[in-house]
């Protein structure tokens, strides 16, 4: 029979409002009939809804970690509620009758099998090497070039005359601008670009505006000098195929499929990963919601990030990510170029119930010296294009308040670290912390992010997520 959990269901579905919909069926007691399949491997039934007819849904297990859901409502995602509703109606131990799998999803098995037959015969063939138009290729590069000039003489002209000069006149020639580097393949400057007027718009103190524009422009300034030195060397070379190696590539556009991710040995084989933080933001920058997740990979014991970027245009049609607390076992990982923390993504998974072994798997990943920490997080703030908030997993020997209101971690030689808020950061986490009991906030761990505050100096450490014995106390949400 399936075997599935509550949080493995409430991660298939789109977003929150499916999750809510599909249960509330089930507790109305929407279902006409309920079936599964005499191999057990497909959950089907009938739901009442606002038509004439029954609504026939379904949940297909055949192949474990990649359910299909089928349904036959007039609804625009996947899976539907009705699909979902299936799922937890069997997670609530419901009785579903075992029944003749129907003709219509049998001959749909059938056409999938056939279509899998296909892709593992074309996976096993010799495979031809892809047709590069090398002249296109030269003149999209030769258009990047003449974008990164534009972008250069935009905001040349802003550093000289300072912040201050800064006026709704020149805002508006720069979002106009930020339009036209879209005729140049840049859509890394119109982010960058976009995100200093943000910036300049915000509704943030003077100071904090200014330094965080200050930041902006030296982000934009080290893009522009890579930038070109990188396409200036693919056209010297004539080497065209991106760099996996570098994050330039995504600075300049280069979106990651994942099976150049595979081609470019960026692929590891199965493994264990369980989230640590998460959290859903607003970026008017990318104009773009951003899910993320930081999650502790098993195999090299790291913290990755997982990030799903959905568009205001499409972002009801797209499954919205949420915090999941159990361990996802997945057959492949996929890795993109970076630093700390970078970007994974899986396509097939499962999941299972976190034991005492997975808490004990998250303390032996934990940094335990300071002194290394500061010195692999300082060498990656030096370069301004880098992840500017690097996430690590630090082990506290001890949490300490001291007579100032401030609270200090430190390790087992006794070196500290003092937490703080990140300014930039839209949610602080210090607020918490009283209410987090004494007795776990020794010989525990801390998922903690890092920035460095340009302003003061100093580098700011925001605590996440704290870990100890088995719970999981998730500061950021």
């Amino acid at each position: 029979m399936i075997e599935i959990t509550a949080a493995y269901a409430d991660s298939l579905a789109p977003n929150s409002s499916a999750i809510k919909n599909g249960q509330a069926l089930v507790q109305k007691k929407k279902f006409v009939s309920l079936n599964h399949s005499p191999e057990g491997d497909l959950l089907f039934g009938e739901c009442s809804g606002s038509g004439k007819s029954n609504y026939l849904t379904s949940a297909d297990f055949v192949i474990p970690d990649k359910p299909v859901f089928r349904c036959s409502c007039p609804s625009r995602q996947f899976p539907c509620k009705h699909s979902l509703g299936l799922l937890y109606a069997y997670l609530q131990g419901q009785t579903f009758t075992e029944a003749p799998i129907p003709e219509d999803i049998a001959s749909k098995r059938e056409k999938a099998e056939k279509r899998e037959e296909k892709k593992q015969q074309e996976a096993t063939a010799p495979s031809k090497p892809k047709k590069v138009n090398i002249s296109a290729l030269k003149k999209k590069l030769n258009a990047q070039l003449e974008g990164l000039d534009l972008l250069e003489r935009l905001i040349q002209p802003l550093i000289r005359s300072g912040l201050g000069t800064i006026d709704s006149k020149t805002l508006k020639h720069m979002n106009s601008q930020i339009k036209e580097l879209g005729n140049y393949y840049l859509p890394g400057a119109q982010y960058e670009l976009r995100q200093l007027s943000v910036i300049l718009t915000s509704d943030a103190e003077q100071e904090l505006r200014y330094t965080l524009a200050v930041e902006q422009f030296t982000r934009l300034h080290a893009f522009i000098k890579r930038g070109r030195t990188h396409i200036q060397a693919k056209l010297d070379n004539e080497q065209f195929t991106p760099d996996p190696t570098s994050t330039i590539e995504e600075w300049l556009g280069h979106a990651w499929q994942l099976s150049d991710l595979a081609a470019h040995d960026l692929q590891s084989g199965a493994t264990e990963l369980i989230q640590l933080a998460f959290i859903s933001y607003d970026d008017p920058a990318r104009q773009e919601y951003v899910d993320t997740g930081y999650w502790l990979n098993y195999e090299n014991k790291e913290i990755h990030r997982t990030i799903q970027y959905r568009p205001y245009r499409a972002a009801r049609h797209l499954k919205e990510e949420d915090s999941f607390w159990e361990v996802v076992q997945v057959p492949a990982l996929y890795h993109y170029p970076g630093d700390l923390n970078h970007r994974v993504r899986y396509e097939q998974f499962t999941s299972r119930d976190v034991t005492e072994q997975d808490f004990a798997m998250i303390a032996s990943a934990s940094q335990r010296s300071y002194a290394d920490v500061l010195k692999t997080v300082k060498n990656q703030l030096k370069s301004p294009l880098a992840d500017p908030e690097p996430v690590v997993l630090l082990h506290v020997h001890e949490m300490l308040l001291t007579d100032q209101g401030e609270y200090v971690i430190t390790d087992e030689s006794g070196q500290q670290l003092k937490l703080s808020d990140i300014g930039a950061s839209p949610q602080g986490t210090l607020q918490y912390l009283p209410y987090v009991p004494q007795e776990l906030l020794h010989n525990s761990e801390l998922l903690v992010m890092f920035r460095y505050e340009s302003a003061t100096g100093t580098l700011a450490v925001q605590p996440l997520t704290l870990i100890h014995g088995g719970q999981q106390i998730r500061l950021l949400y």
